[in-house]
């Protein structure tokens, strides 16, 4: 039969699963609701609703959707609906039975999956990868706050004792201070997330400082719950769940962690792990929420722990993420925290305003402890005060990931309803206001603008030529070192540091992660391709004579924000120009075959943010496999420069430059002239400056100059053709300011804005030519 049945003192209560529809009683169709799953169904229904509704009103003024979740559980809370108190009555008489059992259990999974998760998809090697500093911030924001606890006995003696019991009334207090006090890794994380800075400087020294603070809160909780049981259950049972604790540790790390890392070895690469392996991760969760929970300690604890263990990113990260983060993000996580919030009594808080007034005193002196203990490291050491605002901000921002905290001290009765309220609608503000400030305190691209110069035009000339290249796949590699070759030269006069990026998409993991490959690490030796390519960077450096330097890094990034990740090297490593590929794919006979329209998109962002110049290379095959061969059959690379005008065109010339002392390049520079140019335009001007040298005979004995007349956007774009037809490679500036009204015609049919007009035609896919082409931007600078 399909029932459950409990004995209680004075009567069996029961219930049953599933009805028969609204027709099992006409009279009373409601009656459906007297069965668990039809009741279920309703709560969620109404869950939903309620959030898809509050959303419609709240996204029109940019406020996130973890917010429309805690209002839809205001709305069906007490204050409303009701609906936990009208469910509670439709079922058994067994309270661990109720209306509410079923949701209550999907909540706790959902909270739990959410933390394992999280948990799974944050690389805990970030806290040391970012200096001092995080560290500092972890440690000062962990212990500053606790100075609160000073305040605990403060007023006292005018605590009612209709409203709580005096010693219950400084546990409140004590609770308020240590769920105040700390700072949780899903809640950083997520408003990094939701603000889109994850990547950048702050939002890495950010999350790094979180992971400091939450691994020392893991323990404190630990022992605090001990200490605990020590005081008020037995000594014993506080000795056993120490050994029980122990235990636990020990069987994660000498045999649960050795498992994993069998799993992921005998994963062959770029294979999915097999389910069976996720599925027995997954019950090894569930294990450890259970045996955490029978020792009285927090569920959560377990699936924390575990999520440690399981290595970041593919094949078993990834894996996880792919399988359970949409169920548990789009279902799970709003259910429980709408859950959450519909055991906030609003009224509450205004009737037991003047019993609660000094717990919200304690809760806005534990913020402003902790905004000074996270802004005074930062000031201490230099980080701007705007910015060094942005991160106390983050770190002090409380969302639903508390709510765990906070249900935790309810359930066991050491706050009272008012201040749980307070409590949840002091996160719904949070959520709602915190991101909206931050975003208009900081912005990341603010780093990359307006910047000291960092192109090649205004190098030194023999100073050191610093590039920047990345690499996405195995094809990259060779374009790009027969690129690099040609700006190479055998005299030690004009040395070239090169910085090598390869960027691998994240999957499974929240945090991005730059790898310098001095710091060897088993992913990326078993990476095989990026194996291959630091091969070839090293055999061009030994081939290269002492004059070109070579420092490799890998970048773990999500797709939207590598453009971040590019920016950020670029800046540390000081360079004068990124090389990117375009995308763009050809086959071996330089037919068209494919666009990669995530790269792209990332060299269009570039393009905006760029701290430096940028190069787009389009490679047909020609080119790089005519400069690859062996030392003894390398035949001369012929490079033109289609030189119209404007900071840009000047830029490429400035790199061409660089090619002439290179005894196998042959280059030209064709400038075009319009029979209507204002000579006394000021780019006419810097032109002609630029062109000096080429122009003199006597000057320029490396270089071939002609000039071409045209007359129109049609001349130049059958000029472009035929150049393409005598050169191996063209190197061209993006944009031409001064002549934007003679080829403002050919915007219209640009495939690739990112390359520009002349870019474009070079790489158009019906071009009967195998011309590879470098795509040329100058350090834009703000106005």
């Amino acid at each position: 039969m399909n029932t459950t049945t409990y004995s209680g003192d004075c009567r069996i209560s029961f219930f049953n699963i599933s009805s028969q529809g609204f027709w099992e009683n006409l009279k009373s169709p409601d009656v459906v609701f007297g069965y668990s799953l039809p009741l279920l169904e309703i709560q969620i229904i109404l869950i939903f609703f309620c959030i898809v509704m509050s959303h419609m009103l709240l996204r029109c003024i940019g406020i996130s959707q973890i917010v429309s979740y805690m209002i839809a559980g205001i709305i069906l809370g007490p204050q409303l609906f009701d609906l936990l108190e009208k469910s509670s009555e439709k079922l058994s008489a067994d309270p661990a039975l109720d209306g509410t059992a079923a949701l209550r259990c999907i909540s706790v999974f959902g909270r739990l999956m959410f933390t394992f998760l999280m948990t799974v998809r944050t690389s805990r090697r970030v806290a040391f990868h970012s200096g001092n500093l995080p560290v500092v911030i972890g440690i000062v924001s962990f212990f500053a706050p606790l100075f609160g606890l000073v305040f605990v006995n403060l007023f006292s003696n005018n605590i009612d004792p209709h409203y709580m019991p005096l010693d219950k009334a400084l546990s409140e207090r004590f609770a308020i201070v240590i769920t105040q006090s700390t700072i949780l890794l899903p809640s950083t994380t997520y408003i990094l997330l939701e603000l889109k800075i994850i990547n950048s400087e702050l939002g890495r020294l950010a999350l790094s400082a979180c992971v400091i603070n939450d691994i020392l809160g893991i323990f404190a909780m630990m022992v605090a719950t001990i200490q605990a049981t020590y005081i008020h259950v037995s000594h014993a049972t506080a000795y056993r769940d120490i050994v029980a604790m122990i235990i636990f540790f020990l069987i994660v790390f000498l045999v649960f962690k050795p498992m994993v890392q069998w799993v992921i070895d005998r994963t062959p690469e770029d294979k999915p792990v097999k389910d069976i392996y996720i599925h027995a991760v997954i019950l090894t969760v569930f294990a450890s929420a259970a045996y955490f929970v029978f020792f009285n300690m927090k569920y959560i604890l377990g699936p924390l722990i575990i999520g440690i263990i399981i290595p970041e990113g593919p094949p078993l990260g990834s894996a996880l993420e792919a399988k359970f983060e949409r169920l548990t993000m789009n279902v799970f996580l709003p259910i429980s925290i709408t859950f959450s919030a519909m055991r906030c009594d609003v009224v509450r808080i205004f009737s037991q305003f003047t019993d609660i007034f000094f717990n919200i005193f304690l809760t806005f002196l534990i913020l402003v402890i902790k905004l000074v203990a996270c802004l005074t490291p930062c000031l201490y050491y230099k980080l701007p005060l705007s910015e060094s605002m942005v991160v106390s901000l983050i770190l002090s921002y409380k969302s639903f990931v508390e709510f765990v905290l906070y249900e935790a001290v309810l359930e066991e009765k050491l706050i009272s309803q008012a201040t749980y309220a307070f409590l949840i609608i002091y996160s719904l503000l949070n959520a709602g206001i915190v991101p909206m400030v931050l975003r208009s305190m900081y912005d990341p691209k603010r780093k990359y603008v307006n910047y000291q110069k960092r192109d090649i035009l205004h190098l030194e000339p023999n100073s050191d030529l610093r590039i920047l290249t990345c690499l996405y796949k195995q094809e990259n590699v060779s374009e790009t070192i027969a690129l690099l070759q040609l700006l190479s030269s055998p005299n030690l006069d004009f040395p070239i540091t090169v910085t090598v990026l390869h960027l691998v998409k994240l999957v499974g993991q929240i945090n991005p992660i730059i790898v310098s490959h001095d710091k060897k690490l088993k992913r990326l030796h078993k990476n095989s391709y990026i194996h291959t390519a630091n091969l070839a960077f090293r055999q061009f450096m030994q081939e290269s004579l002492a004059s070109v330097t070579v420092t490799t890094f890998t970048a773990f990034s999500h797709e939207n924000l590598m453009h971040e990740d590019i920016c950020t090297l670029a800046l540390d490593r000081t360079t004068s120009m990124i090389i990117v590929p375009s995308g763009r794919k050809w086959t071996i006979d330089g037919i068209y075959e494919s666009d990669d329209n995530a790269i792209r998109h990332i060299n269009q962002s570039l393009l905006d943010s760029a701290p430096c110049s940028i190069g787009i290379l389009v490679d047909r095959g020609q080119f790089s496999r005519k400069n690859n061969v062996t030392s003894k059959n390398r035949y001369n690379i012929d490079v033109g420069v289609l030189f119209i005008g404007g900071k840009d065109d000047r830029e490429a010339l400035s790199l061409v430059k660089r090619m002439k002392h290179n005894p196998r390049v042959r280059v030209t520079v064709i400038r075009l002239i319009f029979n209507h140019e204002i000579e006394s335009d000021w780019d006419y001007i810097l032109d002609n400056e630029g062109l000096k040298d080429l122009m003199s005979t006597e000057d320029n004995k490396d270089i071939v100059y002609t000039e071409r007349i045209v007359n129109s956007g049609v001349e130049v774009v059958k000029a472009v053709q035929l150049l393409a037809k005598e050169y191996d490679l063209m190197v061209v500036g993006r944009d031409h300011d001064m002549t934007s009204q003679d080829l403002s015609g050919l915007m219209e049919w640009v495939e690739l804005p990112e390359l520009g007009v002349i870019g474009d035609l070079l790489a158009a896919r019906d071009l009967s030519s195998k011309i590879s082409v470098l795509v040329v931007q100058q350090q834009q600078q703000q106005t």
